[in-house]
């Protein structure tokens, strides 16, 4: 049976990855705005770590470099000096030139800041370190937020921990089980079925290899398992995807990802 997470979605989802990196810079207020306001989207896949006073930061990289105009690991600093950076320093949008959202005053938000600002939606939330644990399980359970939320983890060990302390959450699977559960399924076999994860949040392809298919889906809902597939943004895969029964897609590009749902 499917979590009560799901309870009100129906596939296919459009899900903003990062808020729709391609078009906004990734894991801001800018971008999930818009994800939300002119996308229509269904979901939103973001990450998150933690300062060093205990934060939730919404931010993929354990540095600061690539997306801001800060340095050094995000854990090393506070929130006060984290939420001085430029989050749209280094951005340019798809196809475009230049950096033309520098210095507008786009920063990295709150992670209690994204849930008070979007009443209601499902995000799709990775917490990239384990020294962001206590304090995200301590917000969850603040905020009271777990019917909204799909958790976990890329990392077996951080996603095991979560399973542990939030049980009743929607999990999606890390990165062993995730093979455990894809690669047998692939080679015509029984997949290792873990009940602690509900979700495979999932490559399309993978080194060339496309992972996702009409089969893996058929086998995934009779375990009661739900896919989301990463990162696609080309217009062909997504309609492959949508006539394979995918759970929902995360991409780069919810314009186009729009634009294909509606045309289906």
């Amino acid at each position: 049976m499917i979590h009560p997470f799901f309870t009100g979605l129906k596939a296919p989802l459009h899900i903003s990855h990062r808020g729709g990196a391609a078009l906004y810079p990734e894991n801001t207020m800018y971008a999930f705005e818009r994800a939300m306001k002119v996308h229509g989207t269904d979901m939103l896949e973001l990450d998150v770590h933690a300062s060093s006073d205990g934060e939730i930061v919404v931010a993929h990289d354990p540095t600061l470099e690539r997306c801001t105009d800060g340095a050094g690991p995000l854990s090393a600093l506070k929130w006060d000096q984290l939420s001085r950076l430029d989050a749209a320093f280094h951005f340019t949008p798809v196809g475009e030139q230049g950096t033309p959202l520098r210095g507008k005053g786009i920063r990295l938000p709150l992670l209690r800041e994204l849930l008070a600002a979007t009443p209601g939606l499902r995000l799709n939330v990775e917490v990239k370190s384990e020294g962001a644990l206590d304090a995200f399980v301590a917000l969850v359970k603040k905020e009271q937020c777990l019917d909204r939320l799909c958790i976990g983890s890329e990392h077996d060990s951080i996603a095991a921990e979560l399973a542990k302390r939030l049980p009743d959450a929607c999990h999606f699977y890390p990165r062993d089980a995730l093979a455990a559960f894809v690669l047998p399924t692939k080679g015509g076999e029984p997949p290792d079925d873990d009940p602690r994860y509900t979700v495979l949040d999932m490559p399309y392809r993978w080194e060339g290899v496309i992972l996702f298919d009409a089969e893996l889906a058929k086998v995934a809902k009779a375990h009661g398992k739900w896919i989301n597939v990463w990162t696609v943004d080309e217009e062909v895969e997504m309609h492959r995807c949508l006539l394979d029964g995918v759970g929902g897609v995360m991409t780069d590009r919810p314009d186009i990802l729009r634009a294909v749902l509606a045309s289906t």
